[in-house]
């Protein structure tokens, strides 16, 4: 509105010079001399003035455009003190830069509202430009899930960890990929999503990370235990009755055996024998598939109030004799006496006593072999139970392995232990990892 009332300014400048004009005109054309030189001097007023009304309007608009480019929206024309004929224009100037700081506000609070968003999220955010390398932006959950607190180039991830880095460049944009990464000596599975976008000429790339290690850990954990139930079932309903008849024939035998000639006695000892070898085979499945079936008996926790200073001093009464008679050290390290865990005391127990057993055997080799048990709280107040040792440690080989049932380096494991221990601690909607050095010993962590 108000920039029309300027137009309308100018149409009447305009109109005014061209009404002077053709009086001017006519008078020369009528010889009236006299009148020609009464409107000469105003047509030189009225061109001095248009002039400098355009030169004044042109330095407002230069003024303005100058606000626009630097982005300065706090800037106010003066209307009140502006010639008359310029109030117009600069009225309109400042409902534009009020139009102009009112989206700016809002773009500024969409971005910081989007900023907060994205650093509250646990996904990792990676930008970077894929031209010069340089990275523009890392969230907060990117830092804490690799443990990477800057990044200047994209390159620079090469020397913290090439494996990652080579995934990265390599991923397609618009692909996903499982990696395996490794932070704090421990090993978990991210899913890696990526996708490009252009601005002001310039393509980057932006890369996701998203720690799947408990979803896939749950899901294994499921696909186990159908397996194991399908498994148990089918194989004592098949065994049960091979072992029933194996006893059955056996005192047949032993009844038959007084009336045997001597001429069939070795016969009748090694029918005697076959049928020994079939009962206790079948018995051994038996036993085998009720061994594997405790691992889909625990469904349900009985939560209670743990004190971990009790629950370290029942393991050290449990496991003091075995550990002497071998002569291992156990020591306890407990900075706070208080610390409590919400669990099912005798399930935590078993995976204690599961994880020193463990211990034990991995020492058995070592100069001064020695069991450390220690427990803290992290700083959102998750405690952690580790179970440390000076032993042999775990190759990397086996390390990927050790959690999977029926797996077991053990000539007499049941390769059942650890993955009690593992389903044990999802049900408590924690897990246990793995810290292993060759030769210097391992250390499982308890994490609720």
């Amino acid at each position: 509105m108000q920039l029309k009332r300027y137009e309308w300014i100018i149409l009447g400048k305009v109109l005014m010079l061209f009404v002077t004009l053709s009086a001017t005109s006519f008078c020369v054309v009528k010889n009236q001399t006299i009148y020609v030189v009464f409107l000469v001097p105003v047509i030189i007023y009225q061109l001095i003035d248009f002039y400098r009304f355009n030169k004044k309007a042109q330095e407002e608009v230069k003024q303005f455009v100058e606000s626009v480019h630097y982005r300065d929206f706090s800037r106010y024309f003066d209307v009140n003190h502006a010639p008359l004929e310029l109030q117009p224009l600069r009225q309109g100037f400042n409902e534009i830069n009020t139009t102009f700081k009112t989206m700016s506000r809002e773009r500024e609070t969409q971005y910081q509202y989007l900023q907060k968003i994205l650093e509250m999220v646990d996904t990792g955010i990676l930008s970077y430009n894929t031209e010069s390398g340089e990275v523009v932006w890392m969230n907060e959950g990117f830092k804490k899930l690799l443990g990477i607190p800057f990044l200047k180039t994209i390159e620079s991830l090469q020397k913290r960890d090439e494996y990652l880095y080579g995934e990265v460049i390599q991923l397609k944009n618009g692909d996903s990929k499982i990696v395996s990464l490794i932070k704090d000596k421990n090993t978990f599975k991210a899913l890696m999503s990526a996708t490009a976008f252009q601005t002001e000429g310039r393509i980057y790339k932006l890369v996701a990370f998203q720690n799947v290690n408990e979803a896939l850990d749950e899901t294994e954990s499921k696909a186990w235990q159908r397996l194991l139930s399908v498994m148990t079932h089918e194989i004592m309903n098949s065994v049960a009755p091979i072992s029933s008849l194996a006893d059955t024939l056996k005192n047949m035998l032993g009844q038959t055996k007084p009336h045997v000639s001597p001429q069939n006695k070795s016969s009748f000892d090694d029918i005697e024998l076959g049928i020994d070898t079939i009962k206790r085979r079948s018995e051994g499945l038996l036993k085998f598939a009720e061994t594997y079936r405790n691992l889909n008996k625990i469904v349900k926790l009985n939560l209670s109030k743990v004190y971990v200073g009790e629950l370290f001093e029942n393991l050290h009464q449990l496991m003091e004799p075995t550990l002497l008679q071998k002569n291992i050290e156990l020591e306890i390290i407990l900075k706070d006496p208080m610390l409590t865990v919400e669990a099912d005391v005798n399930l935590v127990e078993q995976v204690l006593i599961n994880l020193v057993v463990n211990a034990a055997e991995a020492v058995k080799e070592a100069h001064e072999p020695r069991i450390t048990l220690s427990a803290g709280a992290s700083a959102n107040n998750k405690v952690a139970l580790k179970v440390a040792d000076n032993g042999t440690g775990i190759p990397d080989d086996v390390l990927d392995k050790i959690f999977i049932p029926f797996f077991s380096t053990k000539k007499s494991g049941s390769g059942i232990g650890l993955s009690l221990c593992k389903q044990i601690m999802m049900l408590h909607k924690g897990n246990i990892t793995v810290q292993t050095v060759l030769g210097e010993g391992t250390a499982f962590t308890m994490q609720f």
